[in-house]
């Protein structure tokens, strides 16, 4: 029985800037959002060969959070969650993604958010 492996890609403390929350003094100005992502990866179709071709390139989930980020105003860190997860899961080879959202500003004795898992 060959070796179980699992393959990862992170992306750790993503701070942004992002217009998000249900109050009227958060719909002024956008806030400080950090994202962490988890992308769990299939078997490899093909040894990557040490080329980028071959492999999911971080800079595509990075800058589609950056994108993802800045398109719109979102009331819920959940919904900001779901379309970060959205996003992940229609990058090829991921076939499960956990995402979080903090918003460190919220409280000064700690930080709050929202955590989802979701499998192709």
């Amino acid at each position: 029985m060959a070796p179980h492996s699992d393959r990862r890609l992170f992306i750790r403390d993503f701070r942004l800037q992002v217009s998000i929350g249900i109050h009227d003094f958060e719909k002024k100005a956008p806030q400080t959002v950090v994202v962490n992502v988890d992308l769990v990866l299939a078997k490899p179709e093909k040894a990557h060969n040490d080329r980028i071709a071959n492999v999911l390139n971080y800079d595509t989930v990075h800058d589609g959070i950056v994108a993802l980020a800045g398109s719109r105003h979102f009331n819920l860190q959940e919904t900001l969650v779901d379309a970060i997860l959205d996003l992940c899961l229609t990058q090829p080879g991921v076939i499960e993604a956990r995402v979080s959202t903090e918003k460190p500003d919220v409280y000064k004795d700690c930080r709050v958010g929202y955590e989802a898992v979701r499998r192709k």
